[in-house]
């Protein structure tokens, strides 16, 4: 937790970061992220963001655990360094349910041509015991040869699911049509214990 605290404060340190984005109308995204495991075993995972400005909310089910709602709150952060652009957005949370307890996490992304660098990151200090303190990410890298598709890798480290590996590890094939895009990973292929996940996205 403190080398993301230490990498957010050198980010914001940066010449010129700290650009706001347009504050005159609100942006939202609705996610579901559908899990297919081996023995037929299935998981949904829902997400809703809404963007104002420097404002950023979220909501999360089934994320830090099964039947556990989680509520965010951020500040998006815009700027670029030479032909890289990039936003992070600090956040800070409550998760309820399943597990209770406190969230402090980012989003980030960082775009230099067709390269496209997303995370999720985030620390949940479990309210029943700091035995359940638990470090979460989702880290995306990929590559779009056209807007309408793209290419890549990633990889997730969660609680939601039990693998012989800490890390979950895959590829990324994306196709997206207006405000629809359509993700499709496959995790641990040839590692045994693979699945894979189908991710829907509508902006609005």
């Amino acid at each position: 937790m403190k080398r993301i605290l230490v990498f957010l404060c050198l980010v914001l340190a940066l010449p010129g970061f700290g650009q706001e984005a347009d504050t005159s109308q609100w942006n939202f995204a609705a996610d579901l992220n559908g899990y297919a495991f081996e023995g037929g075993d299935k998981l949904l995972l829902p997400v809703f963001k809404a963007d104002r400005g420097w404002l950023h909310l979220e909501a999360r089910y089934n994320y830090e655990d099964m039947q556990t709602f989680s509520g965010w709150v951020g500040y998006n952060w815009e700027s670029s360094l030479s032909r890289m652009d990039f936003v992070i957005t600090p956040m800070v949370g409550i998760a309820t349910g399943n597990t209770k307890g406190f969230l402090a996490g980012f989003e980030a992304t960082f775009q230099l041509g067709k390269f496209e660098l997303y995370s999720e990151t985030e620390h949940l200090w479990d309210a029943a015991s700091s035995e359940y303190n638990f470090f979460y990410t989702w880290t995306d890298l990929t590559y779009s040869p056209k807007e309408w598709w793209w290419v890549g890798l990633s990889a997730q480290r969660t609680r939601l699911y039990a693998t012989d590996l800490e890390l979950q590890r895959g590829f990324i094939l994306g196709l997206g049509a207006g405000p629809w895009s359509f993700t499709g990973y496959l995790y641990n292929w040839g590692m045994g214990e693979a699945f894979g996940l189908l991710t829907v996205e509508f902006e609005f």
